[in-house]
């Protein structure tokens, strides 16, 4: 049976059966999540958590989790 005389829902099947043989199933989720558009206006989203923080308080979170690193480097190393 070729491409051209099998129904989309036949190609797809086969098309899923190869990615899972070649890419391993999670090969084959992460290839896929690849084409998901998503939702929502991410313009808008992002103004909605942008828009209050100012720059010190951007700054501020860099500090916190640099040190929250540097604290678990630390406990790791013991």
């Amino acid at each position: 049976m070729t491409a051209s005389t099998m129904t989309l829902n036949q190609i797809r099947q086969k098309g899923l059966e190869v990615l899972s043989r070649e890419l391993s199933p999670v090969g084959m989720i992460r290839f896929m999540q690849q084409f998901e558009t998503g939702s929502g206006d991410y313009s808008v989203e992002r103004h909605e958590w942008l828009d209050d923080l100012t720059l010190e308080d951007i700054y501020q979170r860099i500090k916190e989790r640099r040190l929250e690193s540097e604290e678990k480097e630390a406990d790791s190393g013991q």
